[in-house]
C-alpha cells in the first residue's frame, strides 16, 4: 500500500489479538511501529523484527494520562514523530443481564474502552498534527448498530467511539487528519474466546454473506489500508469487516 514506509505508528492493546495482527502487518508495510500495552508486548517486536521490520515495546496504561505523556515523547523521540494512531486497547465483556452490572463495572468499560481512547488521542494529537497527513484509526465495533443483549457497557462504549471518531473527523480535517473507525466481526482473539464458544462462532459465520472464519489478519488489512495514502480522502467512516454479516 502506498505512502507507509517509514512513518511511524502507535498500536495500543498490541500484546495479542487484533492489536498484534494490526502492528505485524504494519511492520510488512515498513511502518516503525510503536507497541503499546500493560501486557507484555514482545511476541510482537519479535514478530516485527523477525520479518525486517522495525518496532519497540512500552508498557503504557491508556487510562493513565501521565504515563500515556511520557510514553507518546519517548516513541517521538525513538522514531522521530508519530503519524498514525491505532486505537485498540479496551476491555471484552461476559454477557450479563442489564439489571445485574454493577455500576463500578459499567463505569470501568466506559473508562477503559472510551475515555482510554481519548486520553491516547489527546496524548498523540500534537505529534501526529506536526507530522502531517495524519492517520487515526479507532477500533470500535458492529455491537453498535446491531445491539449485544447482555453486554450493554462494551456496545455503549463502543457506540461512544462512534460519535467520537465523526466528531474528530470534522475537527481534525482542518490538520490534514483522517478519523475513521473499523469494525470486526466476530472474530477468535485470547480475548473473545473466553466469552464465546465454538457454537457461537459457526453461528455467526452462517449469518455472514461470506461463510468464511474472520481473523484478526483481515482487520490488520483494512487497518493497513486507511492508513495508506490509498485512503487519504476516506474520513468518518465506520468500515465493517464481517464477511458481509451486518450490511450498513
Amino acid at each position: 500500500m502506498r505512502g507507509l514506509v517509514g512513518r511511524v505508528a502507535v498500536v495500543t492493546g498490541a500484546a495479542g489479538g487484533m492489536g498484534a495482527a494490526a502492528a505485524i502487518r504494519l511492520g510488512e508495510e515498513k511502518v516503525k511501529v510503536a507497541v503499546l500495552d500493560i501486557k507484555d508486548c514482545s511476541e510482537t517486536v519479535n514478530a516485527i523484527t523477525a520479518a525486517g521490520g522495525e518496532a519497540q515495546a512500552w508498557n503504557c496504561d491508556t487510562t493513565n494520562e501521565a504515563q500515556l505523556a511520557e510514553t507518546m515523547k519517548a516513541v517521538a523521540d525513538k522514531f522521530g514523530g508519530i503519524n498514525i494512531l491505532v486505537n485498540n486497547a479496551g476491555l471484552l465483556s461476559p454477557r450479563i443481564p442489564f439489571m445485574e452490572w454493577e455500576t463500578a463495572e459499567v463505569e470501568r468499560f466506559m473508562d477503559v474502552n472510551y475515555m482510554g481512547y481519548v486520553k491516547t488521542t489527546r496524548a498523540a494529537f500534537n505529534y501526529i498534527k506536526e507530522g502531517g497527513n495524519g492517520r487515526i484509526i479507532n477500533v470500535a465495533s458492529r455491537t453498535t448498530f446491531a445491539g449485544a443483549p447482555g453486554q450493554f457497557p462494551y456496545t455503549a462504549s463502543k457506540g461512544a467511539i462512534q460519535g467520537f471518531t465523526w466528531t474528530l473527523a470534522k475537527e481534525l480535517g482542518v490538520d490534514d487528519i483522517t478519523v475513521n473507525a473499523v469494525m470486526p466481526g466476530q472474530v477468535a482473539t485470547p480475548g473473545t474466546t473466553p466469552h464465546s464458544d465454538e457454537e457461537a462462532f459457526n453461528r455467526t459465520m452462517q449469518g455472514q454473506s461470506i461463510k468464511k472464519r474472520i481473523y484478526p489478519e483481515h482487520m490488520a488489512a483494512l487497518v493497513a489500508f486507511v492508513a495508506s495514502d490509498d485512503a487519504a480522502m476516506i474520513s468518518g467512516q465506520s468500515i465493517i469487516c464481517d464477511g458481509g454479516g451486518l450490511l450498513h
